[in-house]
């Protein structure tokens, strides 16, 4: 609705991978002349494509010079939606991620941290579904504080790696446990 298309290009040939794992860097490159490259380039297997536009603008100048005096009288509208969009993005990352560690960790959570994830992690989709960026924002932050207890969790559990008593201190217990000396 506010952008103007100059052209698109594909690249191809990206392997499938889990979400966030492929890294496309984009680059944007507009020379004296106006003239428009734009090259993408997956960093995982080197594929790249690029596009010149040349012409870029059919547009007459007082157009153009509406549309660039448009543009900075709605830039903090613009950063306030893109802030938004960010943060819809990361949130639902947070709560893949989440998912993921619940479904892999299973039985090991103990019921009542993964009552309180899960109540966090509703509270979260519920926020993304209709809240403000700034209650997305506190329902990620609340989340985060639960996964974290859950993290804790796991290694503060009896038979879990490092956790349980280890020799006494000041014993003097050798490698097979015994104190006595031969």
């Amino acid at each position: 609705r506010d952008n103007k298309s100059l052209g698109s290009f594909r690249l191809d040939g990206i392997p499938p991978a889990p979400r966030g794992v492929p890294q496309i860097e984009v680059k944007f490159d507009i020379d004296a002349n106006g003239i428009l490259s734009v090259t993408a380039l997956d960093k995982g297997t080197g594929k790249k494509q690029d596009i010149t536009i040349t012409g870029a603008s059919t547009l007459p100048s007082d157009e153009v010079e509406r549309m660039v005096n448009e543009a900075e009288k709605f830039a903090k509208e613009d950063k306030e939606k893109r802030d938004a969009i960010d943060t819809k993005n990361q949130a639902d990352s947070v709560v893949y991620q989440t998912e993921k560690q619940l479904k892999e960790l299973g039985d090991k959570v103990p019921a009542d941290v993964k009552e309180k994830v899960e109540s966090k992690l509703g509270e979260l989709k519920e926020a993304i579904s209709g809240g403000s960026t700034q209650t997305i924002k506190d329902a990620m932050a609340a989340l985060n504080q639960e996964v974290m207890q859950l993290g804790q969790s796991l290694y503060n559990q009896p038979g879990a790696p490092g956790a349980g008593p280890g020799p006494a201190p000041g014993s003097d217990a050798g490698p097979s446990g015994s104190a006595e000396k031969g």
